[in-house]
């Protein structure tokens, strides 16, 4: 007789209702034909469109903290960086595998993430946000006194990547790059969404709205805050990571403030506590900031902020709140009304009543 119990099955009774969440919608299509769009007839932008996505998966990763854990945070590129050169390095010193080499780069940054989330996470507000800014920092300053170890200023060179599973080598229009870049996406973006759908994820939403009361419900919530902290560090490396094997060098950039400020921006601009807003955020500000910066090389900030304070002033929610918005217009506009709350026609009694 087949086992029944509660007890065995109740993990498989957690795990199904998140998976039964993600249903392909009519967004995921039009990203999907986009991104397949872009590879047959946009050769020339393959490099920007490489970009694009792996800035994708490092504002899914800011998503995680500060959307769904409400972790305010002004370093993010601490973790970012912390993948670059791990990859670089692991490249260089170790095997030039990619696949191997984007394992190394999520697990020293999601050290990197435990290590200063015990620091970070003891404290809210202002507090933690330059907790989190003076960690970052540091980690700046000590990849530009290691010279030795990160070269400093010239950026980590000289490592070449092996092919991806040993038959797609890297070629020059970036092909290969952009097909590797996209595929590690979807794995990501899959994975986020069973993590924000899990009862983990239900959780840790739970601690945003009210850490007080999911204490009293038992709840460890400085642990589960911690758990999801190291893992969005891991995801941030990920890209990181990504962004070293596509470009083949390692800047000092990657550990800047303003990769920090310019992915909070990307988020802002989608939306928080929505893994499509950090999508929808992400392409916005990295295709307009090329296009703009391409007709105005001097004024190309001062367009981005007047199209932030534009998002922020009319759609508080991001992006994404818009989309959601036509959306919900539209399917009412489909939806029939019943015949019962329909008026009914007057008769030609009642009429000569």
């Amino acid at each position: 007789m087949q086992n029944t119990n509660p007890s065995t099955l109740g993990g498989a009774a957690q795990v199904a209702p998140a998976l039964r969440r993600k249903r392909l919608g009519l967004l995921d299509a039009f990203l999907l034909v986009a991104a397949v769009a872009t590879y047959f007839f946009a050769d020339l932008y393959l490099a920007l469109a490489t970009s694009v996505v792996i800035m994708i998966i490092f504002a899914l990763s800011l998503d995680l903290v500060q959307g769904y854990c409400g972790i305010e945070t002004l370093g993010h590129a601490a973790f970012f960086g912390s993948g670059a050169y791990a990859a670089g390095l692991f490249a260089l010193h170790v095997s030039p595998n990619p696949l191997l080499g984007l394992v190394a780069g999520a697990v020293v940054a999601a050290v990197v993430g435990l290590i200063t989330g015990v620091v970070v996470l003891r404290v809210s507000g202002l507090t933690q946000i330059m907790l989190t800014l003076a960690c970052a920092t540091l980690l700046y300053e000590a990849g530009n006194i290691a010279k030795s170890i990160t070269m400093g200023d010239d950026g980590l060179t000289g490592y070449t990547i092996a092919p991806v599973l040993g038959l797609f080598e890297f070629d020059i229009y970036g092909h290969t790059a952009y097909i590797y870049a996209l595929v590690v996406l979807v794995v990501v973006f899959l994975f986020t969404q069973f993590l924000v759908n899990s009862p983990f994820g239900l959780t840790v939403q739970g601690i945003r709205e009210n850490a007080m009361r999911m204490s009293l419900l038992g709840v460890r919530v400085g642990f589960r805050r911690l758990m999801l902290y190291t893992i969005a560090a891991a995801v941030a490396g990920v890209a990181g990571a990504l962004s070293a094997q596509v470009n083949n060098i390692v800047a000092l950039d990657t550990l800047s403030f303003t990769l920090s400020a310019n992915v909070l921006v990307m988020l802002a601009l989608g939306g928080t506590g929505r893994l499509y807003g950090a999508v929808l955020g992400a392409v916005v500000f990295m295709v307009l900031s090329d296009r703009i910066a391409a007709i105005d090389p001097t004024n190309w900030l001062a367009a981005l902020g007047v199209l932030l304070i534009v998002v922020v002033r009319f759609a508080p929610d991001g992006l994404i709140g818009v989309v959601d918005r036509f959306a919900l217009r539209a399917r009412r506009r489909n939806v029939p009304v019943p015949a019962e709350t329909q008026p009914k026609a007057s008769t030609d009694k009642e009429v000569t009543s």
